[in-house]
């Protein structure tokens, strides 16, 4: 699917719109709509996407938001590149189906456009378009709350393509938090290490990825980073190690300063 800058625009001012009516519904002081409210902004040297495998390879801008209501929650996750060009819009839309004191079960599912600039010639003249590739996806997340700093859980997620390129995506991860780890009064760190398998059509891979946040008390910009290292890969031509290093704002909710992850 190819739509032009102007076509793309458009859409982004539509959800702009949509957000900016979600977000004066979660900010009325009596009766609001929204039960919380919260997002982060982060820039980073490299963009790492939802699967940490795959990367942009250059600096990106992320939006993250997070609209809850009851056991339902809308996170819109948008991603551009430094040169404003879009990456890659994920709608998610999630369900708390299990929530009580050590154990939780989580379904999502999201549609998604991952974008890319193709060259066409147009009566005779060298234009430059944007092509997007749809994907739906649904996830399942269970997590085990052995204390208030240790969690361990499984993740999987299936996507598909509806355009060139890969049709069926399998990521099934085990993963671990450990949080609040102290340094300081002020400032601690929490750390998510995880071991997961990825099947892209027929091409399999084993990995190892850490997501890492230094966070200070009660200050709203926060440092995070991710490490992933290609274990065993038929997956090409993807690095066999990427990372990143991203300046995180968080804004909104009661507890903003909860780890952010990428599952």
């Amino acid at each position: 699917m190819k739509m032009t800058n102007r076509t793309l625009k458009n859409l982004i001012v539509v959800l702009i719109i949509f957000l900016s009516g979600f977000n004066a519904m979660a900010q009325e002081e009596t009766e609001p709509f929204l039960d919380d409210f919260r997002g982060t902004v982060s820039i980073t040297n490299n963009g790492i996407s939802l699967v940490p495998s795959f990367s942009l390879g250059d600096p990106a801008l992320l939006f993250d938001l997070k609209f809850t209501k009851g056991k339902l929650s809308f996170e819109p996750d948008m991603r551009f590149g430094l040169d404003a060009k879009p990456w890659t819009f994920i709608f998610w839309f999630r369900y708390k189906a299990i929530e009580n004191k050590h154990f939780s079960l989580r379904l999502g599912a999201h549609p998604a456009l991952i974008f890319r600039t193709v060259n066409v010639v147009r009566d005779g003249q060298p234009e430059e378009l944007l092509e997007s590739r749809r994907y739906l996806a649904a996830e399942v997340a269970t997590t085990y709350k052995i204390s208030d700093k240790v969690e361990l859980g499984v993740y999987y997620l299936y996507g598909h393509g509806f355009d060139e390129g890969v049709k069926n995506t399998h990521y099934m991860a085990l993963n671990s938090s450990f949080n609040n780890l102290y340094i300081s009064e002020k400032l601690y760190f929490n750390i998510s290490p995880q071991a997961y398998y990825l099947l892209s059509d027929d091409l399999k891979g084993f990995y190892i990825v850490g997501f890492f946040s230094l966070i200070k008390k009660d200050f709203p910009i926060s440092v995070s980073a991710i490490l992933n290292k290609a274990i065993d890969t038929e997956i090409v031509p993807e690095d066999d190690f990427t990372w990143n290093i991203s300046l995180v704002y968080s804004f909104g909710g009661a507890n903003r300063r909860k780890s952010k992850q990428k599952i």
